[in-house]
């Protein structure tokens, strides 16, 4: 089976469903499937053929399904550019995987054009501006009915990081599939009519959501931006059941004023997944999400592998397991394994890095087959992730390979800290990361944003971690602001950034003792 395929078949069956919902405007699955057409036929008499890369930077808006469609419907690769990223990034970005071709957001122009002389490849700029809608018209909505392969190339997802050289990370149109499937292995049923809020970029995590909802007759509601304010609003009038979000995008919905008192009878699925989560806000958010609060884990290069519902996230009394700290539990479709470093699986219960195969696995990182060698070992992906699984199989990821702290011999996970300091009422958001100590080699620095209206300093949080953790596990610094902490444009923390003014004159950024 290949995406363009099964999509058509969903357009037919919903013909006059609502399918894409974004403010006051609305397509039915006819109405977006003809707009693909167009955008297909648009692209074909361009030039292009199928398997090329197109490009795409934007928002999430009702202008964003044409292209998503349109694409399939070619047989073009999708390289989702991400809006946040520097120039740089998005010239790499399109200038490794050979891109003809760029569909852009009117506001995101000019950073396109202000790279686009570095890029011999890029023959075409399409922009969403004013003409667009009159242009995207005048296109024929007949259907061209390219050939696909389950095994052609679909999309092209780059690795996390808004500066360095990211890899691009491929899947083929059986893979996309297959891991929209697991996604929702777990979740309650698509019914026809329900609603799934992209808060997230769909270029990122909430991407993986549309293509299953579409296919279960679903609506796609396009948020182009988080706000707040008005978030509990769009989630009562538009019926929202599906939600895709990181930590930190959770942990500001939960401090929204008066969400204890608001109802979501409609919802079905929060789903938190992209970094690990706090104790404190998957309890909070248990308590005013109830039972449709789910957790999973994975990565770009191999997803999903776990997950686990509300009953196995919030169970209490589990002998040998800790389900609150857990990141999920093998999926059906998913083999997991923990390895030592000579690639060997360990017992239940002890430390190593995770290591996952699945259907919707990535094909290999393209035109880097150096790269691939080292991250799929006879078909098992290495996530360079830190974790456990425990006899009842429960997964702990613990923290990043690369993030882990030696003090003074001593391994200390991040995400230890992290979640002893985001308990503390005066916490907003918490990063912990190594630095160079004298004595120890490295120790444990912790930066957290802190609520105005509660006082705390630093020696009570190094404290509290003392006694949560264990003296050497204590924090040798923590700094206090008042100031957001900097995140990837999908909002996970940018531990480096915070890093590297720790470590400047030091040719390494570990440290030994």
């Amino acid at each position: 089976m290949d995406v363009r395929t099964q999509m058509r078949s969903a357009a037919h069956y919903n013909a006059s469903r609502e399918a894409v919902v974004a403010g006051d405007r609305r397509l039915t699955f006819s109405e977006a499937w003809t707009r693909g057409l167009r955008m297909a036929n648009a692209l074909l008499a361009l030039g292009l053929k199928p398997q090329d890369r197109v490009g795409v930077l934007e928002d999430n808006t009702l202008e964003s399904s044409d292209f998503f469609l349109g694409a399939a419907i070619a047989n073009l690769v999708r390289v989702p550019l991400y809006p946040r990223n520097a120039r740089e990034s998005h010239a790499h970005m399109l200038g490794h995987t050979g891109c003809r071709a760029v569909v852009v957001a009117e506001k995101y122009q000019a950073e396109i054009e202000a790279v686009r002389g570095d890029l011999p490849a890029l023959e075409y700029l399409l922009v969403r501006d004013a003409g667009y809608e009159a242009w995207l018209a005048g296109q024929p909505d007949i259907d061209p009915d390219v050939p696909i392969d389950p095994e052609d190339n679909y999309i092209i997802r780059h690795t996390g990081g808004t500066t360095g050289k990211s890899k691009g990370v491929a899947y083929t149109h059986r893979a996309w599939l297959a891991a929209g499937r697991d996604w929702f292995y777990l979740y309650p049923p698509v019914e026809p009519g329900d609603s799934c809020l992209h808060l997230a970029p769909i270029s990122h995590g909430s991407g993986y959501l549309f293509t299953p909802m579409w296919l279960g007759g679903g609506r796609n509601v396009m948020c182009e931006r988080f706000d707040p304010a008005s978030l509990l609003d769009i989630m009562a009038s538009e019926r929202i059941g599906y939600m895709f979000m990181v930590p930190t995008i959770l942990n500001a919905i939960n401090r929204i004023p008066g969400i204890e008192t608001r109802k979501f009878p409609h919802l079905k699925c929060m789903m938190v997944s992209a970094a690990p989560i706090s104790d404190e806000t998957a309890l909070k958010a248990h308590q005013i999400f109830g039972a449709a609060m789910f957790q999973g884990y994975g990565q770009t290069e191999v997803l999903p592998v776990a997950m686990m519902g509300p009953r196995q996230w919030f169970a209490k009394d589990v002998p040998g397991s800790e389900p609150l700290r857990a990141c999920g539990m093998p999926l059906p479709f998913a083999q997991l394994q923990i390895w030592d470093e000579e690639n060997r699986p360990v017992p239940p219960g002890e430390t190593g890095e995770i290591v996952a195969r699945t259907d919707g696995q990535m094909k290999g990182f393209w035109n880097n087959p150096e790269a691939t060698a080292e991250r799929i070992v006879n078909g098992w992906v290495k996530t360079g992730d830190v974790g456990r699984l425990d006899a009842n199989g429960y997964l702990y990821m613990l923290d990043r390979a690369d993030d882990m702290v030696i003090s003074g011999g001593y391994n200390i996970y991040p995400a230890e800290l992290e979640n002893v300091i985001a308990a503390h009422p005066a916490t907003l958001e918490v990063a912990v990361f190594g630095i160079p100590d004298a004595r120890w080699g490295e120790t444990p620095c912790a930066v957290v944003c802190v609520r105005p209206d509660v006082a705390v300093s630093e020696k009570e949080l190094i404290e509290l971690c003392a006694e949560k953790l264990g003296a050497y596990k204590r924090p040798g610094k923590v700094v206090l602001r008042a100031e957001p902490l900097p995140k990837t444009p999908v909002g996970k923390i940018r531990r480096k950034e915070l890093r590297e003014p720790f470590w400047v004159g030091h040719a390494r950024r570990v440290a030994g003792n």
